[in-house]
């Protein structure tokens, strides 16, 4: 095996037009002479499907930036070769290997760190292997699947010293910066309630029979931590979203992004004391779809202070929430006024005025000041990009979105799933991140995992 040199050296060949094979041409002193021969980061992509294939072209895009996928992983060993493919074009050639068992991967010493997009249920231990292995992660969202082992990311990525971005990319983006400054500056006055919505009309992915897995996946891998259930193509692919044991609903798939936003708009660095919720399946038939997880849900949650932060998930046809035409975005009421966030967009207005005063494309900047504890521009690759600078600068400080920052809005969507699962108002107590005086919505904080794919008690 090359050493950590070796490699580099032929990811910088590369970028100069070098044929890989020819790269003894170049002396080890030319080599040495060149800019940032020795900073490249070295990356592992694991989970290359539908959003891991995003992932994989933006971060082998920035392999002129010091950027470089040594390893693609999948257990669905189809997907490979085409994302092989993807990264070599970004990669001026350079092919990165494959692997089906992420474990490999983590064996790696030349690799700093690893991307990890597989399902809900992977996330946690995927980077508790990975930070015991000495690796940095970027992990997507929601961090974890239930919310006891997300706590075991955190004291994973603080035991093993390990940078830990997750993928809540409205932190990054400079628009969504500028409005939540805006907020914490007193924009609209003392901020008393966060709305966020998820409106995307979903129809039914049908229902089928247990069936053999195909031979292109390794189906045990991809079950992990979950318990055994046979092989469904309809539970399987995307679809694991709607079932329990692998996915949390909508609430908990897209939702997470504007619940991160109503949190930190509302500046809570705590979790709430009380949270309701209420839903279920319309529109589609029971014996037409194995969906488990509600469509149609509405979520409250109440902090000590009495703040509240409410989130409406739509899975049928739908209106829109305002004027602005927002199905998912959020609205934050504060004692002088009101805000809405609409993508990479926001808008202010005064008590009951038409016409908003600050936002985005306005000068509103100019009104940004007070609040330091977010970053106001974002760096020249987005959330993707933040992450590498700060894999370069070696320390976490300048992290948008830092594991615990991430855990803490991911908590509010799955104690949501507890509450409509027990069908109670639950009282949660945060310092311990347990429910109180309910057993059933306890149980719901953590699972049983399925050897040897088992969150340790003791990261």
């Amino acid at each position: 095996m090359s050493n950590r040199r070796d490699f580099i050296k032929k990811a910088t060949l590369a970028t100069t037009g070098v044929v890989l094979g020819t790269s003894s041409a170049m002396s080890a002193k030319s080599y040495a002479n060149i800019l940032g021969a020795n900073d490249r980061v070295i990356l592992g992509s694991i989970g290359v499907g539908g959003r891991g294939k995003g992932l994989l072209d933006s971060f082998s895009s920035m392999y002129n930036d010091g950027v470089t996928i040594k390893t693609i992983c999948d257990v669905e060993s189809k997907y490979l070769p085409e994302r092989q493919a993807i990264a070599a074009k970004n990669q001026k050639g350079l092919k990165p290997g494959t692997e089906t068992d992420m474990r490999k991967v983590f064996d790696d010493k030349e690799i700093d760190a690893v991307v990890v997009a597989t399902p809900n249920h992977w996330h946690a231990l995927s980077a508790i292997w990975a930070c015991q292995a000495g690796k940095n992660v970027y992990v997507e969202k929601p961090s974890s699947h239930n919310v006891w082992e997300g706590r075991k990311m955190v004291e994973a990525a603080r035991k093993y010293d390990r940078i830990v971005q997750v993928g809540f990319q409205n932190r990054s983006i400079s628009n969504v910066m500028q409005a939540m400054a805006f907020l914490h500056d007193g924009g609209i006055g003392e901020v008393f309630m966060a709305r966020g919505t998820c409106f995307k009309p979903r129809n039914s992915f049908g229902i089928t029979k247990d069936s053999n897995p195909p031979a292109s996946l390794n189906y045990d891998m991809w079950l992990g931590p979950a318990s055994y259930r046979p092989y469904n193509e309809k539970k399987g692919h995307y679809n694991w979203h709607w079932h329990w044991d692998t996915g949390n609903g909508d609430t908990g798939n897209q939702g997470p992004h504007q619940f991160d936003v109503a949190r930190w708009g509302l500046n809570k660095k705590v979790h709430p004391v009380k949270v309701q919720s209420m839903g279920g399946i319309f529109g589609i038939k029971p014996d037409e779809c194995s969906q488990e997880t509600p469509n149609t849900q509405t979520s409250v949650f109440e902090y000590e202070d009495g703040k509240i932060l409410e989130f409406e998930t739509r899975g049928r046809f739908t209106n829109a929430e305002s004027d602005a035409g927002i199905k998912i975005g959020n609205m934050f009421y504060g004692t002088e006024g009101w805000m809405e966030v609409n993508g990479d967009t926001w808008k202010a207005y005064r008590n009951d005025e038409k016409e908003a005063f600050a936002g985005s494309g306005m000068g509103a900047g100019a009104a940004v000041g007070g609040d330091t504890s977010f970053r106001t521009a974002p760096d020249s690759n987005g959330h993707f990009g933040n992450f590498i600078d700060a894999l370069k600068a070696g320390n976490n400080s300048g992290l948008n979105c830092e594991v615990e920052v991430g855990h803490m809005s991911t908590v509010l969507p799955l104690i949501a799933n507890a509450a409509y699962r027990v069908g109670e108002t639950l009282r949660f107590n945060g310092e311990f991140e347990e429910f109180i005086d309910n057993e059933e919505a306890d149980m719901m904080l953590t699972r049983k995992y399925r050897y040897p794919y088992i969150v340790p008690q003791n990261v």
